[in-house]
């Protein structure tokens, strides 16, 4: 194997639960499990300064060097709250055990991760692998930020509605299944090629946000469009979606508005979409849409029948426990303005 195979591979592994490592599931609640890297004094002051003002607690990621170097800054963290985990060589897990005045539980996985050994040793301790974390924050999950970058990450996760808290409190924390591995290789691979081949811009920004949106150039049947009218096609962020659905239809549903709402801008902001004339959605969720002032069609009974066969598969692949009530999918669209009048 060579040297820069095993770093993937083991990644791999611990998305599937090696060593014990964790996992974070989409609960549909705004929580996100903040992680923060300190690799030096000023970081470790700098970051206790940001989250001390906004009355916050963090996973601190410290090398054990650092945590012998300034066990009482080290200490004071872990008694104000802060979830105190290692990174690096897992040599230093008892000098950071030392230096926190408790049993280190969790170690980091990723960049400076300790390598096969390393996590042998870890397990043995009972020390985890803390959840990977993704590229941008999304509820239940977790998110890494650098001191420097804390601030300004901070204020945006505030307004976009997220709560961030140490890994340890996230409420779906649990251990990783190969189940894991398998969600991780099907959105880096199906759903992210759909997304670029479909240009489809993501608006889920906010820790409720639902939507994505895609420019058409043509308008599908059964839209009573001329075929070459540019349209925009609405998708669902399935994950989020299944999560808020989990703690009850309403919280969804008001996903949904405000998710609209999102559109809207996009329609307005993005030049991409300024030509689209019409929004829709092919969806089995198209009740809520219909509530919301769009009109249904259905759709010519082949294409349903592949429609429908699509959404099962997604179901299976993000666990819904939730046997649907509707089979049958159809199309909900509305005139563009129309819908900003509503939601613009």
């Amino acid at each position: 194997m060579t040297p820069s195979a095993a770093p993937r591979l083991r990644r791999a592994l611990l998305r599937a639960g090696a060593f014990g490592a964790q996992s974070a599931a989409q609960t549909g609640l705004p929580q996100l499990g903040l992680s923060v890297p300190v690799h030096s004094a000023d970081e470790l002051l700098q970051a206790l300064r940001v989250l001390e003002h906004r009355r916050l607690s963090a996973t601190l990621l410290i090398p054990a060097a650092l945590a012998l170097q300034e066990a009482a800054t080290v200490r004071a963290a872990a008694q104000a709250g802060h979830e105190i985990a290692g990174t690096g060589s897992a040599a230093g897990l008892a000098a950071l055990d030392v230096a926190a005045c408790q049993s280190v539980a969790a170690w980091e996985a990723g960049e400076t991760e300790p390598g096969w050994a390393g996590w042998q040793a870890l397990a043995a301790r009972g020390v985890r692998p803390l959840p990977l974390p993704g590229p941008t924050p999304q509820p239940g999950q977790t998110v890494r930020i650098a001191p420097a970058e804390l601030a300004a990450r901070l204020d945006e996760l505030h307004t976009n509605g997220f709560r961030p808290s140490p890994v340890r409190e996230l409420s779906g924390l649990r251990r990783a299944t190969p189940r894991d591995l398998l969600l991780h290789v099907y959105a880096q691979t199906v759903e992210a090629n759909f997304t670029r081949q479909h240009h489809v811009i993501d608006l889920t920004q906010r820790a409720d946000g639902v939507m994505r949106v895609a420019p058409l150039p043509s308008a599908p049947d059964p839209l009573p469009l001329p075929r070459t009218i540019p349209t925009a096609e609405l998708h669902l962020d399935s994950a989020r979606i299944v999560g808020l659905a989990a703690r009850g239809a309403l919280g969804a549903y008001r996903a949904y508005l405000r998710s609209l709402k999102d559109v809207g801008r996009a329609l307005q902001e993005r030049p991409e979409l300024h030509g689209a004339q019409a929004v829709f959605a092919v969806t089995l969720f198209y009740a809520p849409l219909e509530q919301a002032g769009f009109t249904l069609l259905e759709l010519p009974p082949a294409r349903a029948r592949v429609y429908a066969l699509g959404f099962r598969v997604l179901r299976l692949v993000h666990g819904t426990t939730q046997a649907s009530s509707v089979l049958v999918p159809k199309m909900a669209w509305l005139p563009r303005d129309e819908f900003l009048k509503r939601y613009g």
